[in-house]
C-alpha cells in the first residue's frame, strides 16, 4: 500500500474527510476541484488552502470544474 502524502497539518476533520473519500495521495486530490472537496464534511477553507500549497510544491493543482 502506498503511503499517504496528504499534509497532516490540515486538521483531523479534514484528514478524516479525505481518507474517508479515498484520497490518500496528492495526485488523487489533483483530479478533483476545490468545489468538490468542499462538499466533504470536515473540509474547510483553511484545509483547502493548505492542500493548494502542498499541490503547488509538487507541481500539481486542483482540477478545473
Amino acid at each position: 500500500m502506498t503511503q499517504s502524502d496528504i499534509p497532516q497539518n490540515l486538521g483531523k476533520p479534514a484528514n478524516r474527510a479525505l481518507e474517508g473519500a479515498g484520497y490518500l495521495r496528492l495526485e488523487q486530490v489533483a483530479e478533483v476541484s476545490e468545489k468538490e472537496l468542499m462538499k466533504l464534511h470536515g473540509m474547510g477553507p483553511k484545509a483547502i488552502e493548505r492542500l493548494r500549497e502542498a499541490l503547488f510544491e509538487k507541481g500539481l493543482s486542483f482540477s478545473n470544474e
